[in-house]
């Protein structure tokens, strides 16, 4: 770049002053002091425009990267559901009665005699169909509930309305 010190600027403005006159100066000065500072906001747009195309290409390198991701991630996710549904389709591929492939032989599941969990009514009645002593026990007793206001039972809006409305004769019209 140019150096331009005190001394230069001196002789340059006194050859100006010579050669362009005392009357026209101040006029030149301002047309240069303009295009001084068009040229400098132009050279700050260039170099704003260069700045946000190479941010540019640097969000769409990095929008290509996490699309790589996340097609991985999606690929791994896939690949494991499906090993998981093989195994599990493997597990559940005996008889009924819990066995799987290789027990079918007349070996004994680990798990029990049935495949499946027993129901919650099943699991809490005793074998003769009764409920069993613990749930009896865990109940709160009627007496309790209608002392305390506790509700026994869940009515719906239409049917507490019917219940609650006073009873009419005949049904009337309008205009009788």
């Amino acid at each position: 770049m140019i150096d331009l010190g005190i001394s230069k600027l001196a002789l340059i403005g006194a050859v100006a002053l010579i050669v362009i006159g005392p009357e026209r100066l101040p006029k030149v000065a301002r047309t240069v002091g303009a295009l001084i500072g068009r040229a400098q906001r132009y050279i700050a747009d260039v170099k704003a425009e260069v700045s946000r195309e190479v941010e540019l290409e640097e969000l769409r390198r990095m929008r290509t990267e996490f699309e790589q991701a996340a097609r991985d991630v999606e690929q791994t996710i896939h690949k494991e559901v499906s090993e998981q549904s093989q195994a599990i389709n493997s597990a559940f591929s005996g008889d009924a009665y819990g066995e799987t492939a290789g027990e079918q032989g007349g070996g004994v599941s680990g798990i029990g005699s049935s495949a499946f969990p027993p129901s919650w009514d099943s699991a809490h009645k005793s074998h003769n169909g009764r409920k069993s002593w613990r749930v009896k026990q865990g109940a709160v007793p009627k007496w309790y509930k209608r002392q305390h206001k506790i509700r026994g039972w869940a009515q719906s809006g239409a049917a507490r309305v019917k219940r609650h409305r006073p009873a009419t004769g005949p049904s009337r019209s309008f205009f009788d």
